[in-house]
């Protein structure tokens, strides 16, 4: 048997080795001399923060960003997380009560919850989409639900039409969450405008990334603005044409974002819908040769919202693949080592439900409520970051190769997956091994 049909792992080629992964291809962002420029133009302006009395980066993303998501108001902040917990501030929510999360997502969708003394509850997803379950939802509301969050998980907006119509039966706020949803869009409408507020995050890694951190807060409510602004700098009133008086309105901490930061966004903003249309043309390509592999779930999206792809989450299904004998933990598993070793960087993504953390430990909510989120788990691999990349496709066909090896020698995997003495990724947190 050559190299090239031996699987990488008995030692035979890699399918993509280092050699065909360079920065050209996969590194993000992408920086070009449009970034350079922005960035020399702040140094040489000397506009440095969010008190730029509207002349500044900050503010002119302010209005582009509102602009391109189609709200009246726009916030920037320090962070995505800082967004959230402005947002909820915002709202003026008493303590001690109810904000619905999705128990599958990044634990930042759910830390400002806490932040405003408030009680996260967890909500199963929907097994198709990764995104909150709108029944599960539905019977998870009390008589001390004041609002949900609805994240946009990978970058697929959320059933938002399903969730705004159980706010409204409840009279709950909506905040989206749309960290991993830039440029996506529900119904028409844009990602980022989608809530009553509407937070979204800039690191470096998003679909639209500026040079470290960053945040951004939408609303059509003027109140509502207002009191994100003033929470963004220790409560003080610094509207444009104000003097700064130093007296702090209400108790607030320091959450502005940088001009520098602000200069980089613009200049990716810029790009963003090009980027977009460019990676959907080469993940979809990637997409369909994986989804013609009997047992691959690749991921999908309904006809009325597209999709940023920000993290490709593939699921597997070993009865599907013709090993119905076998577990899908453990044939994912299997997978997962398999085409590691061939170079497709696939990792787990949020290995535990939220309520499993062990900073939510404490609430005394069992993993097991949440019996979809525990089986996407176990049962599927993320590829991330690569694709971000507008240029990425031959990385990303080198990857739907290596599937394709690994596929065709299916047989000689079988026997060691059902050898394996598997434990679903969250065994190591919830033993306790992880604190």
């Amino acid at each position: 048997m050559s190299d090239a049909v031996k699987l990488a792992m008995f030692g035979g080629s890699r399918t993509v080795g280092k050699q065909d992964v360079s920065k050209a291809l996969v590194g993000w962002p992408v920086v070009t001399d449009q970034e350079q420029d922005a960035l020399r133009g702040v140094l040489d302006r000397g506009l440095f923060t969010s008190n730029d009395a509207g002349r500044g980066e900050v503010s002119a993303l302010q209005q582009e960003w509102a602009q391109y998501v189609g709200t009246q108001y726009c916030a920037a902040v320090a962070n995505g997380t800082a967004a959230l917990e402005l947002s909820l501030a915002a709202l003026d929510i008493e303590p001690g009560s109810e904000v619905l999360v999705p128990a599958l997502t990044f634990i930042g969708s759910a830390a400002p919850i806490v932040q405003r003394q408030l009680v996260p509850v967890f909500v199963d997803i929907d097994p198709v989409t990764y995104t909150m379950d709108p029944v599960a939802a539905e019977k998870a509301v009390t008589g001390r639900t004041r609002a949900l969050i609805a994240v946009h998980l990978h970058g697929l907006p959320c059933d938002m039409g399903a969730l705004r119509a159980l706010a409204d039966r409840h009279g709950l706020y909506v905040i989206e969450d749309a960290a991993q949803a830039q440029g996506a869009e529900y119904g028409g409408r844009r990602a980022g405008s989608l809530g009553d507020i509407n937070a979204v995050s800039l690191n470096a890694v998003k679909n639209l990334p500026t040079c470290g951190e960053g945040g951004l807060v939408t609303t059509n409510d003027e109140n509502l603005h207002e009191r994100v602004v003033l929470r963004r700098q220790f409560g003080e009133d610094l509207r444009p044409g104000r003097e700064r008086d130093y007296i702090s309105r209400v108790l607030a901490g320091n959450e502005k974002m940088s001009a520098v930061q602000a200069a980089f966004t613009r200049c990716q903003l810029s790009r963003l819908d090009s980027d977009s249309a460019a990676r959907d043309r080469v993940v979809r390509r990637f997409l369909g040769r994986l989804s013609a592999l009997p047992g691959v779930i690749a991921p999908t999206c309904p006809d009325d919202r597209t999709h940023a792809w920000h993290i490709l989450r593939l699921r597997f299904d070993p009865a599907a693949a013709g090993f119905p004998e076998l577990p899908a933990g453990q044939f994912r598993a299997m997978l997962q080592r398999a085409l590691r070793a061939e170079g497709v960087p696939l990792q787990s993504y949020q290995i535990v439900p939220l309520p499993g953390q062990p900073a939510f430990q404490h609430l005394g909510v069992p993993i097991a409520d949440y019996q979809v989120s525990m089986a996407v788990i176990d049962e599927s691999v993320t590829l991330q970051r690569w694709h971000l990349n507008p240029n990425c496709g031959p990385v990303l066909d080198l990857c739907a190769s290596a599937f394709e090896k690994v596929w065709a020698r299916l047989d000689e995997l079988a026997p060691l997956a059902a050898a394996m003495n598997h434990r679903p990724p969250w065994h190591q947190v919830m033993s306790g091994a992880a604190r």
